[in-house]
């Protein structure tokens, strides 16, 4: 992983490493075999850290997905996306690893994260990943 430019930090930047899926808890989804429906849920204020310059990288998450039998109970994600607030991860990066996390716990019919990232320097980036279910 790249490591911030000789400047002193007054944080420590921490690895993807420490991010850990089983903070995500699930409720069963009990309509699973009536009918699909689809889930939006937004995160308007995800952080984490450049790894190159150490400065707070801020966005938006959104994460819209078709459930299999379990769908995500939102306290348990706000707490997962927490752990990426002193996480050094490009933007590229993040959205995939908290797609992986979610398939991985959710096993959704299809799922699609988006990160959509503040300016720097006069440019804004949107970032998305999709899973498209087996």
């Amino acid at each position: 992983m790249p490591t911030p430019s000789n400047r002193k930090l007054p944080y420590a930047i921490e690895s993807p490493d420490i991010v850990k899926k089983d903070a995500l808890e699930t409720i069963a989804y009990t309509y699973h075999d009536r009918r699909p429906i689809d889930i939006t849920i937004r995160q308007p204020e995800y952080t984490s850290v450049c790894p190159m310059t150490g400065l707070p990288d801020v966005g938006s998450m959104t994460i819209r997905y078709r459930p299999g039998k379990k769908i995500v109970e939102l306290k348990s994600l706000k707490f997962y996306l927490l752990q990426y607030r002193n996480v050094g991860i490009f933007y590229e990066h993040a959205v995939n690893r908290i797609l992986d996390d979610l398939v991985a716990v959710l096993a959704p019919r299809r799922m699609e994260v988006t990160g959509d990232f503040t300016a720097r320097g006069g440019i804004t980036t949107q970032v998305t990943a999709v899973y498209e279910g087996k």
